[in-house]
């Protein structure tokens, strides 16, 4: 995996992939690098939830994380501790979604193994919904 990070005064901090994607950062209208951070755990967990649900995706028909997180006070901010709160609504099994909620956390989501072995504690919630 490679990229590159830019700064320019008319754009500020401009990430752009190998793959050629291109996302802003840090900005106006773009995410800090902590949050990024955050919301890629979140997203990571997510896809290894509805990717779990492959064949019965067709019957998920809402699904969210709510994320809440603490930071240390002192530098470097590091995340002390983070809240998932999954909101899945549709026709599937209730401990289908845990089972795959509890696997993306323990061995599937690389980027919030990342962050939890490096100590922030980790806990999640989940609503379903008809």
């Amino acid at each position: 995996m490679n990229g590159e990070v830019r700064w320019t005064e008319e754009d500020g901090y401009v990430g752009t992939t190998s793959k050629g994607k291109v996302f802003g950062i840090y900005g106006e209208s773009a995410p800090s690098p902590m949050e990024m951070v955050l919301h890629s755990h979140a997203a990571c967990s997510l896809i290894d939830v509805i990717d779990g649900l492959k064949d019965r995706s067709d019957k998920v028909e809402y699904a969210t994380v709510e994320i809440d997180s603490v930071r240390s006070e002192e530098s470097p901010r590091v995340f002390t501790s983070i809240n998932m709160n999954y909101i899945v609504k549709g026709d599937v099994p209730e401990k289908l979604v845990r089972r795959l909620i509890q696997s993306s956390h323990d061995r599937y989501c690389s980027v919030g193994i990342m962050i939890t072995r490096s100590g922030t504690a980790l806990t999640w919630t989940l609503e379903m919904g008809e």
